[in-house]
């Protein structure tokens, strides 16, 4: 009788300890990063403003979901590729859905500690991001574009240098 209590008690403790969303989940989630036409140069930027990629496409690679304790990751993915326009993609993370696992399974241990600790509390919104890249003007890639200003808008130190056109 006493292995049985014992065993029953070994086995609720676990229970409780251990927390869903860390036991079949993870924290690390694979992406696939691909570009229309392929070769961009991507950067790969966390929440903190720190890159935490740099490559080309396509890619795949590993993302956290979690930036700190009770704090989702998000990411802005930068595509460039010469003759093509610039383009930044959000990444966000959102609940994990095993994170609710813990009311059944995990208990209170695994919903405030354990799965906010490891990270496994959240995941990446989406698996795969595939870009079309647009053709730059010829004013984008030579760095020189057309602005125009209404006379009352122009600075003072312009209005020195215009010229009156009949």
């Amino acid at each position: 009788m006493r292995r049985v209590i014992l065993f029953l008690s070994t086995t609720v403790l676990a229970v409780m300890i251990i927390s869903c969303a860390s036991i079949v989940s993870k924290s690390n989630w694979p992406l696939t990063v691909n570009s229309n036409p392929s070769g961009a140069d991507i950067t790969i930027t966390n929440r903190g403003g720190y890159d935490v990629y740099k490559g080309a496409t396509p890619a795949t690679l590993k993302l956290r979901s979690s930036a700190n304790f009770f704090k989702k990751e998000s990411y802005k993915i930068k595509f460039q590729l010469n003759g093509f326009g610039a383009k930044i993609v959000p990444l966000e993370c959102k609940v994990n859905g095993w994170y609710f696992g813990n009311i059944l399974i995990g208990g209170l241990i695994g919903m405030l500690i354990v799965d906010p600790a490891t990270g496994a509390m959240y995941r990446l919104d989406s698996d795969y991001i595939n870009e079309t890249l647009s053709a730059a003007s010829e004013s984008t890639q030579t760095g020189h574009e057309l602005q125009v200003y209404s006379y009352n808008d122009l600075p003072k130190s312009f209005k020195g240098h215009l010229m009156e056109i009949n």
